[in-house]
C-alpha cells in the first residue's frame, strides 16, 4: 500500500531527478550553460539556429543523459533482483563479478571474432554476463543466506578470475587493448543515441519481468520451503531474475562499460526507503540509481575541466567506503532481519 512517506519520497527523487537532468544538459563540453540548454530545448528561434549549440545538445549533452538514465535504472534494478534472489542485501552485479563475466564475454568477442556493433556488445556482454549471473544464482542458493559476507567473498573470486582472463587475452591483441582500455573503466562519455534506441526494448522487457517477479520473490523472502508451499515455483523465478539481470546488465556495459557500486548504493537506499514493499523498493531503486549516476557523471565532467574523469571512478570513490562503513557496522543484519 503506497502511503504518505512512499508519495513523499518517490515524488523528492522524481524532482531530484529532474533537476539533475537539467545540470547535466547544462555541464560539459563547450561554453553553454543552463540558460542556452533551456532555450535551446524549449525552442527558442535565436538558439535553435546555433549550429555549434546543436552539436553540443543533439551529439553530446542529450544522448550522455539519456544513457545515465539507461544505465541508472539498468544496474540498480540488478541489484535490487540479486538481492532480493540471493537474499542477500550486499549483492550487486559489480561485486559479485557479473560485471567481470559480461567484460569477459566482450573481450572474447572484439578480440576473436572482430564485434564492432552495438548488437555485438549486447550480445557478447550479455552472454559474459550470463555465465557470471548463472554462477552467482547457484552459489546464492548454497551459501549467500547463511551470511552475506560469503557471496561477496564469491564475488571477489570471479572477478579476479574473470578479470584474469579478460587481460590474458587482452595482452595478445594490442589493438584490442587499446580500443578496451578507456572503456572498461567505465563512462558515458561514448554515449550514442543510435546504440541506446537500439537496447531500449531489451530494457524494457527486463523491466517488465522485474514487475512480474515482484511477488513471487516476495514470498520467497520468506523461505524456500514456505514460498513452494504457497505455490511458488522457485526455479522459474530464478531463471526469471536470471534473464533480467542479465538483460539489465548487458543493456549498460554495452554503452557504457563496467561502472560498479551504483546498483549497491541504490538498492541500499532504495531498502532504506522501503524495506517490505518489493514493488515499490524496485521504483525506488531505478530513481536512486539515475540520481547517483547523474552526480557522478556531473562530477566526472565538472572537476578536472576541460578534460573528465571516467564515471566508474567517481562511483568507486563514493561507493567503497559506505560498503566498508555498512559491513564494519553491521548494516545488512538489519536488512536481514526485515526479510
Amino acid at each position: 500500500m503506497i502511503t504518505k512517506s512512499h508519495l513523499i519520497g518517490l515524488s523528492a527523487c522524481v524532482g531530484a531527478v529532474c533537476l539533475l537532468v537539467l545540470l547535466s544538459l547544462s555541464v560539459g563540453a563547450g561554453v553553454y550553460g543552463f540558460s542556452d540548454a533551456f532555450g535551446y530545448l524549449t525552442g527558442s528561434p535565436l538558439l535553435s539556429a546555433d549550429a555549434q549549440l546543436a552539436m553540443v545538445m543533439d551529439t553530446l549533452r542529450i544522448p550522455r543523459t539519456l544513457c545515465a538514465v539507461i544505465v541508472g535504472v539498468s544496474m540498480a534494478l540488478a541489484a535490487s533482483l540479486l538481492q532480493s534472489a540471493t537474499r542477500n542485501p550486499l549483492a550487486e552485479p559489480g561485486l559479485l563479478g557479473v560485471n567481470a563475466g559480461a567484460v569477459l564475454g566482450l573481450v572474447i568477442g572484439l578480440s576473436y571474432f572482430e564485434v564492432e556493433s552495438t548488437q555485438g556488445y549486447l550480445v557478447w556482454s550479455g552472454l559474459g554476463a550470463l555465465m557470471g549471473n548463472t554462477v552467482v544464482l547457484l552459489i546464492g542458493h548454497l551459501v549467500g543466506k547463511s551470511h552475506p559476507l560469503k557471496l561477496i567473498l564469491v564475488g571477489v573470486a570471479l572477478t579476479a578470475t574473470f578479470g584474469g582472463l579478460s587481460n590474458y587475452i587482452l595482452l595478445s591483441n594490442q589493438v584490442v587493448l587499446d580500443q578496451f582500455r578507456f572503456w572498461n573503466l567505465g563512462s558515458l562519455a561514448a554515449a550514442d543515441m543510435d546504440a541506446m534506441l537500439m537496447i531500449l526494448p531489451f530494457l524494457g522487457t527486463a523491466v517488465v519481468l522485474t514487475f512480474a517477479l515482484t511477488r513471487q520473490l516476495t514470498l520467497m523472502q520468506l523461505g524456500e520451503h514456505q514460498a513452494k508451499s504457497l505455490g511458488i515455483n522457485t526455479d522459474v523465478v530464478r531463471v526469471g531474475v536470471m534473464t533480467a539481470s542479465t538483460l539489465f546488465t548487458a543493456c549498460a556495459i554495452s554503452v557504457a562499460g563496467p561502472i560498479g557500486f551504483v546498483g549497491f548504493l541504490a538498492a541500499y537506499c532504495a531498502r532504506m526507503a522501503e524495506p517490505v514493499v518489493l514493488s515499490l523498493q524496485v521504483v525506488f531503486s531505478a530513481l536512486f540509481g539515475v540520481i547517483f549516476l547523474f552526480i557522478a557523471d556531473i562530477l566526472a565532467r565538472w572537476l578536472i575541466q576541460p578534460f573528465e574523469m571516467p564515471n566508474g571512478v567517481i562511483l568507486a570513490l563514493i561507493g567503497a567506503p559506505v560498503l566498508i562503513a555498512v559491513v564494519h557496522r553491521g548494516g545488512f543484519r538489519s536488512l536481514l532481519a526485515v526479510k
